[in-house]
Formats: C-alpha cells, structure tokens, sequence
C-alpha cells in the first residue's frame, strides 16, 4: 500500500469524536489520544524507524484501538475518501518521503484515496507544487474490515510530462479501526497504516 515531513500538518485532537459504530466511552477516547500522541512527532514513522522502543509504544497502542474497533464495519461507504498519512512502518513508502530531497524536490502530503462503490484506490505521494506519484488499483470488500486490492497502472507526472509504469502486484489491507478523523489498517506484510482525513479531495 499504499504513502510532507515538515510540510505536514500537525496531528490535532479534536474534543467531539465518534466511532463508525458508536458514541466513544471513556476509555475509547484516551485509547485514540494516547495513539495520536504517540506518531504526533514522528515524521510519519521516518523517525519511529530508529527508535524501537517508540514503535512498540505504537503497535500497542494500534493494538488497543483494534480492540475497540473488532466489532465495527470499516468497509462501507464511509472508507470512501481522501486519506492522508500521519503514520506508516511502510518502508518504500518512507523510503520515498526520506530521499525526496536528493531528487530537488520534497514529499507533500501522501495520501489513499479510496472509492467504495466505484471499486478504486489510488496510493498518491504529492512533490509539490506539480509533481505527484501514484498508483492505480481495483479493489474489492471482502469483510468487514478487510479490502482486496489488485494494482492496475502506475504513473509518475511532473508539469508538462508523464512516465507510465507497470503495475506490480496485489494485495489486502484491514482496517481494523475507524471514525470520523482517522483511519487505522493492518496489511498484508504486516505493516501498519494510520490517516486521517484529508480537507480536500485528490482527484487525478
């Protein structure tokens, strides 16, 4: 699956939350506030790489979110969206948004842009302000939680010009927590994904 460092905006917090499934409890609230805190500042995982520590701080604190979240539906019309990374163990992904500079350019906001009843995702890293990498998947529900994908094409575009690139493989992600803000997932390999919701929509 699909993934600015400074660029970034700060993870806020909000005071009125909700779950796809219910009201917060108590402990649902502090469970998301002790999550968001823990990648507030960490440069989307680029830091989180070197500080093991830190990072099973955050598995378990994914962990507890999935708790919360087992019995939820995170695969309906609801996951249709723009999402945008705050945190990833995803290493091409970082990998990327790392080495952006040796290019002349920087990453800007990586997001997955998700569209449930056309059966679309898109995995997009912005370089702002004209260049953009993304990859184009199909995908399918196959639970709950869990969505199915097949990539179908890969471009990288600038200003004027355009490199199609072949698509390279499939795949399934869970998206084991969900609510109004944030998004978080468990994929295939074993990496983890939290986003929010972007305040616009990416379209190509």
């Amino acid at each position: 699956m699909a993934v600015a460092l400074s660029a970034c905006p700060p993870v806020v917090v909000r005071r009125s939350l909700r779950t796809s499934c219910s009201i917060f409890s108590k402990p649902a609230q502090r469970a998301k506030r002790d999550l968001l805190e823990l990648i507030s500042d960490q440069d989307r995982g680029l830091r989180t790489q070197k500080d093991a520590t830190k990072l099973d701080a955050i598995v378990n604190a994914i962990e507890a979110m999935a708790v919360i979240g087992r019995s939820s539906t995170t695969t309906g019309d609801s996951l249709s969206a723009t999402w945008r990374l705050l945190w990833t163990t995803e290493k091409e992904q970082l990998f990327i948004i790392e080495k952006a500079g040796l290019f002349g350019t920087r990453a800007g906001d990586v997001l997955q842009v998700i569209d449930v009843k056309q059966r679309i995702l898109n995995n997009v890293i912005t370089f702002p302000p004209d260049g953009v990498f993304f990859v184009r998947s199909g995908i399918e529900i196959a639970s709950p939680q869990r969505v199915n994908f097949r990539f179908s094409s890969a471009v990288l575009r600038g200003r004027n010009w355009e490199i199609p690139l072949p698509p390279f493989g499939q795949g399934w992600f869970e998206n084991v927590y969900m609510d109004d803000e944030i998004r978080v997932a468990k994929d295939i390999r074993g990496d983890y994904l939290i986003v929010d919701r972007a305040p616009y929509n990416w379209k190509e």
